[in-house]
């Protein structure tokens, strides 16, 4: 009686463990990634067949030094698989690939980790928002980090999120901001040794911006620096009374890091009211459509340089920020690249923020130049008011958003969309109320250009930093803010389309080489990487990703 019972009671222990097993995500465990050490992220360059960073490295590069897909072979590029989100619309993700293994997100709150090359889904991780706020707007996710065997997001209600790579389980959840007062997390966080670095939205609803650190082994916050300085604070006095509270500049765009210098770069975003200056006065604005660079380790500012002082346009300054160390006018630089939706491109000297070049990459006429430290003359009537201004350019889309530029160390020029237009920038007065957008946007009918503007465009452009120079424009049939490119070792830049359209073209010419047209609007930007020696390209269009290679 006592063999059969132990019997019994051994055969219920198997059949609960197989139950168990059945319940957790499907997974493949041998092939994930063994654990992504904070080394590797610093010398992911090191490893081209993977791409660990939202930007493709710590440097914000957004290049692929992979050199399969060349000028020759790319128009032999196929599709060979693909993978649709259900409950989306038009995803902004950008995938990373580790070992072979594709992390990527969707909304609302979903996470995959798919097999690279066949896009087999391994596990699947869905939560559930906690609380919507009615007035949300912008409901995507852009993307993951990884640490460890740890997977990384944010999610619309505002959390952090840890998973386990293996398995896809939630390993903790830190609660950042209220998304009730207008706050979300819609970009990937930034891995800095054992921290997990995550911005904040909320510049549409004036919700005070700020830029936090967390424990990636506990999810317990280290430090947060906020982009508006309160009294007492330097910059505070650029604000008119105490509209600072209200004063926006969200972080929410993924950050650059340098490991030498232990910087981390970040930029922020519009100031609150987003088009009506009235409230916040005539100062600066500090530290709204700027870069600021801080210690990692503390979170507090190193130097900052402000862009668009006192932005009346939505001129937000949420766009990547590229590291590159070269040879610049007779010079061995520690170089800071940023082309800015103000429409201008300029050169920093990131040891120490100095002002070093800043030029025109489409039209504008809002200032007659800058000044030795970069300031812009501005021109008068350029700024909002309640009168409205002239038809200025750039529009409030700006001249360039915060879908990837890239940098190719073998040309040396970097590479973005750019979209070219004008508008008229009215204000009206706008009462703050937590929760709701803070815009002050008056209304009036633009003009047509004038004899001296441009008609609308947009396409790509290669820009040499040396001169600040277009070297090619490749036009696009439609201007979008919301597009991509990459630059890769075989010559070839990959860019994203508003008509459904991945591109090919020539690095050093801007010729068109290949494209293939998804049927979907593209709202993302494409990366590279390669598994068992076969290169591949991905992008998200519409609902799904897209991933192509040469035929075998």
């Amino acid at each position: 009686m006592h063999t059969r019972q132990t019997f019994f009671l051994i055969a219920i222990a198997f059949l609960t463990v197989a139950v168990l097993a059945a319940q957790q995500p499907t997974g493949n465990p041998a092939g994930m990634a063994a654990g992504v050490s904070y080394e590797r992220l610093r010398n992911s360059d090191a490893e081209p067949q993977n791409w660990m960073h939202y930007w493709g490295n710590y440097q914000g590069t957004h290049y692929s030094a992979l050199t399969q897909l060349t000028r020759d072979n790319v128009s032999q590029l196929q599709v060979r698989w693909s993978i649709k989100f259900p409950g989306t619309s038009n995803l902004e993700t950008e995938p990373l690939v580790i070992d072979g293994v594709m992390y990527t997100s969707g909304q609302p709150g979903t996470v995959l980790a798919l097999d690279a090359k066949t896009g087999r889904e391994i596990w699947r991780f869905t939560r559930q928002r906690k609380v919507r706020n009615p007035n949300e707007i912008n409901p995507y996710n852009r993307g993951v980090a990884v640490l460890g065997n740890r997977v990384f997001v944010g999610t619309l209600d505002a959390a952090l999120v840890a998973i386990d790579a293996q398995t896809g389980r939630l390993l903790w959840e830190t609660q950042v901001a209220d998304s009730m007062l207008g706050y979300s997390i819609t970009s990937a966080p930034l891995i800095v040794r054992d921290k997990v670095i995550v911005g904040i939205t909320g510049g549409e609803f004036g919700a005070r911006g700020f830029l936090d650190a967390y424990d990636a082994a506990s999810g317990k916050r280290v430090w947060r620096w906020y982009s508006i300085p309160g009294p007492g604070e330097f910059g505070n006095d650029t604000w008119a009374g105490d509209s600072w509270n209200t004063g926006a500049g969200p972080m929410w765009l993924t950050g650059s890091y340098d490991p030498v210098l232990n910087t981390l770069y970040w930029t922020v975003g519009n100031p609150g009211a987003q088009i009506d200056r009235s409230v916040r006065g005539d100062g600066d604005n500090l530290f709204t459509d700027s870069v600021v660079a801080l210690d990692p380790d503390s979170g507090q500012r190193k130097w900052h340089f402000q862009f668009t002082p006192n932005d009346g346009h939505d001129w937000d300054s949420a766009q990547d920020v590229i590291l590159v160390d070269r040879m610049w006018h007779g010079q061995d630089r520690k170089l800071l690249m940023h082309a800015d939706r103000n429409a201008m491109f300029y050169i920093l000297d990131r040891t120490n923020g100095k002002f070093l070049s800043g030029t025109p990459f489409v039209y504008q006429n809002w200032n007659k130049g800058l000044d030795a430290d970069g300031r812009p003359i501005q021109i008068a009537g350029s700024n909002s008011s309640p009168e409205g201004s002239f038809l200025v350019y750039p529009a409030l889309g700006g001249g360039t958003n915060f879908q990837a530029p890239s940098y190719s160390p073998i040309t040396g020029w970097m590479y973005l969309a750019y979209n070219e237009r004008g508008q008229l920038f009215i204000s009206e007065p706008s009462p703050f109320e937590a929760g709701r957008q803070y815009i002050g946007r008056g209304r009036g009918a633009a003009p047509a250009p004038g004899p001296n503007d441009p008609q609308p465009s947009a396409g790509i452009k290669a820009l040499d930093p040396e001169t600040g120079k277009t070297v090619w424009d490749f036009k696009l049939s439609q201007g979008s803010n919301n597009n991509g490119v990459m630059a890769t070792g075989g010559g070839v830049v990959f860019a994203a389309s508003r008509e459904g359209n991945l591109i090919a073209l020539d690095a050093t010419t801007g010729k068109s080489l290949w494209r293939n047209e998804t049927g979907s609007n593209m709202s993302a930007s494409p990366m590279s990487f390669a598994v068992d020696g076969r290169q591949y390209v991905a992008v998200a269009s519409g609902d799904s990703i897209y991933c192509f290679a040469l035929p075998e």
